[in-house]
């Protein structure tokens, strides 16, 4: 998951050097989302590994 998040935001950057704000918008929204979910779930599963171990 990590790494679409990486894949978007080089997209949006690349469109945002290229000049194509909608799309460079979009691909970060998207990588916002994706890492969001992708820190909500590292969170959780450290709390579960922590929960196992006591």
């Amino acid at each position: 998951m990590l790494r679409w998040v990486i894949i978007l935001v080089v997209l949006s950057l690349v469109a945002g050097v290229l000049g194509f704000g909608g799309i460079a918008g979009a691909a970060a929204s998207g990588a916002r989302i994706i890492f969001y979910i992708f820190l909500v779930l590292l969170v959780a599963s450290i709390i579960m590994s922590i929960i196992k171990k006591v």
